[in-house]
């Protein structure tokens, strides 16, 4: 079986580099956040009839963060507008996934590419998005990941690491034109009343994020956990009936620590 691992840098908030962050309605093994990568901040998560959704903004990049919070390592598959972040299959459990060392964070940047590269995850309009531009648009706008617990137990490793099975099964990519129509829809009558377009999620530019190897052996067929997380504009939340997150009108206070790196100075 062939098998991959996630970049050296996610190994960071296993030493306490990443912010600690709310954890909002997911109660499972592996905590689903959603990381606003242009501004900085982990995007609040509302529930409205037994649904979680995320308020995103057109062209700014994001991240997957996943956090396993049990003493085990874990599989998760990650779906993104219906696909799987990695294969870029129509997304199914027994596909490939990130395998997580225990109580181990880390964050997908993006589709995957190589071993070597990801395109970035982007907010883009649905008409944009990947699984638009390769003809699989049903399910754009959700996030979601399933959970496997490991059959036996191994030697972790240091880092984050993925999971392909051998020979994936064949997976049905057509959809009931009914049900795609009125997706569609309800899509557009959310977009007319709030005057904005709906989002998905683009094939962004190239970041390196190196991967390698390993074994994971599934302790089941089917995942023990699964999680879903929607995503729209702030102002089809609220066109929904979502009440979002008033901004704060305090002043700014000063921050010991405001970034995590040296960024290059201003050029001559």
């Amino acid at each position: 079986m062939k098998r991959l691992i996630l970049p050296l840098l996610s190994v960071l908030a296993l030493c306490g580099f990443k912010p600690a962050l709310p954890l909002r309605y997911d109660t499972g093994p592996v905590h689903l956040t959603v990381i606003d990568r242009d501004s900085g901040r982990a995007l609040t998560q509302y529930r409205q009839d037994g649904q979680r959704w995320i308020a995103g903004q057109q062209g700014h990049r994001y991240s997957v963060r996943l956090r396993n919070g049990s003493a085990e390592r874990v599989l998760v598959v990650l779906s993104v507008d219906g696909l799987n972040a990695i294969s870029g299959e129509v997304a199914a459990p027994h596909q490939t996934g990130y395998v997580l060392n225990p109580w181990q964070t880390t964050d997908i940047h993006g589709w995957r590419k190589s071993a070597d590269e990801v395109a970035q995850f982007v907010f883009s309009s649905p008409g944009n998005s990947y699984a638009s531009r390769t003809g699989r648009p049903d399910n754009v706008g959700v996030i979601g990941i399933a959970v496997f617990n490991e059959r036996t137990q191994s030697r972790p490793g240091p880092r984050p690491i993925l999971r392909r099975p051998a020979s994936p099964a064949p997976m049905a990519e057509a959809s009931a034109a009914a049900d795609s129509s009125a997706r569609a829809s309800r899509a557009e009558g959310y977009a007319a009343k709030s005057q904005a377009p709906v989002l998905g999620t683009g094939h962004g530019d190239r970041k390196t994020s190196q991967v390698r190897d390993t074994t994971f052996d599934r302790a089941s067929r089917d995942p023990s956990y699964v999680s879903e997380l929607r995503y729209d504009s702030a102002r089809n939340l609220r066109a929904r009936g979502i009440v979002l997150d008033a901004p704060s009108r305090l002043p700014r206070e000063p921050q010991a620590f405001p970034n995590r790196y040296v960024p290059d100075p201003p050029s001559r």
